[in-house]
C-alpha cells in the first residue's frame, strides 16, 4: 500500500463529495456506505478534514458534508496533510536518521525519486482532477 488506509479513505470520502451537489450535504452513514468505509472510522477523518476548513459540517435535517470549497482549490495534498497522512519528505527507508545525497542508504536514490512524485502528484492534483468514470450507486 502506497499510501495509508487514513489517507486513501480521506481521499475517497473527498473524492466522493467532490462529485455530489454542494447544495445537498451528504450525511456521514450514506457516506460510508457508498465509499465502503467503516462509519466510526470515516467520522473521525471527516473531524478532522472540518477542522482543517476542508468540510463543512451542516447539523439538523437536511444536513451532512460537504465541501467548504471548490474543487478545483483543495488539493491532494492539502487532505493528505489534514488526517495527518502527508508522507514525510526526505524520511530515510532504512530508518537513518542522517541518511542524504552525501551519505545515502542503500535504497536513498530509488526512495527520493519515489518520494518526490509523491509529492509532486500530491501537490499538482485537487479533487478538481476527479472524474466520475464509475456509475456509483448515488443516494
Amino acid at each position: 500500500m502506497l499510501l495509508s488506509q487514513t489517507a486513501e479513505y480521506a481521499l475517497r470520502a473527498m473524492a466522493w463529495l467532490a462529485l455530489e451537489s454542494p447544495e445537498r450535504p451528504v450525511r456521514a452513514k450514506d457516506l460510508a456506505a457508498g465509499t465502503a468505509i467503516p462509519l466510526h472510522y470515516l467520522s473521525k477523518i471527516l473531524r478532522r478534514l472540518v477542522v482543517a476548513g476542508l468540510l463543512e459540517s451542516r447539523k439538523g435535517q437536511g444536513g451532512g458534508f460537504a465541501l467548504s470549497h471548490p474543487p478545483g482549490e483543495i488539493s491532494f495534498e492539502a487532505i493528505l496533510t489534514a488526517v495527518d497522512a502527508y508522507p514525510e519528505q526526505g524520511r530515510c527507508a532504512f530508518g537513518l536518521g542522517d541518511c542524504g545525497d552525501l551519505n545515502p542508504c542503500p535504497l536513498h536514490t530509488s526512495w527520493s525519486r519515489l518520494s518526490d512524485a509523491v509529492h509532486e502528484w500530491a501537490s499538482a492534483t485537487t479533487l478538481a482532477d476527479v472524474e466520475h468514470t464509475v456509475d456509483f450507486p448515488r443516494r
